[in-house]
């Protein structure tokens, strides 16, 4: 599959679910033991075969519903994971970079498996839940916006239903910035 799928491929990539996590307090556990068990699987596959594991999390910290990716991508880098993250709260991936990125990680590495990270649009059931797909990301297909499709493997989170278009306030405010703030130590006289 590699960098850059075909809008093609978005009719296979439904029936293409690995695993899921649902937000269910009786089988969190499980489903979580097992997904993270498939990742490492897949990861040391990638390994013997020689290949850069590459995590491309993407979405924006300006809008908590598309922050996931960065927050995972922050969450990975913070936890000291040894493989390339790209998409971070400090440094997103989004609309705007995604392509160029795709450049950088095409000349980096020869063969990398990419593993996407991003929220997205889901059904009513799978609301709440983490799913992890074989096949390309389709990046900003809730916007309908013409992105390339990326990477191998694809996780996402599907926090929100499809709605119609609204016209709500867009926040100004990065995440990071937030994340930031909160974290200093505040005093009362300062």
């Amino acid at each position: 599959m590699g960098f850059f799928g075909s809008r093609k491929e978005e009719a296979d990539a439904k029936a293409s679910v690995l695993l899921t996590v649902h937000d269910n307090e009786r089988t969190i556990r499980q489903e979580t033991a097992a997904m993270a068990a498939f990742l490492n699987t897949l990861i040391q596959q990638a390994i013997r075969e020689q290949k850069e594991v590459v995590f491309l999390c993407i979405g924006s910290d300006r809008s908590i519903g598309d922050a996931l990716g960065p927050l995972v991508g922050t969450m990975l880098v913070e936890a000291g994971v040894t493989h390339r993250v790209y998409g971070t709260l400090e440094e997103p991936v989004h609309a705007f970079n995604l392509e160029p990125t795709l450049k950088a990680i095409k000349r980096q590495f020869r063969q990398p498996l990419i593993i996407g990270i991003d929220a997205g649009l889901g059904e009513k059931e799978q609301v709440g839940a983490v799913i992890l797909k074989e096949g390309p990301l389709l990046p900003g297909r809730a916007l309908q916006k013409m992105l390339p499709p990326v990477g191998d493997y694809r996780m996402a989170n599907e926090p929100i239903m499809p709605a119609p278009p609204c016209k709500a306030a867009h926040v100004t405010i990065r995440l990071f910035t937030q994340k930031n703030l909160h974290s200093q130590k505040w005093t009362a006289n300062a």
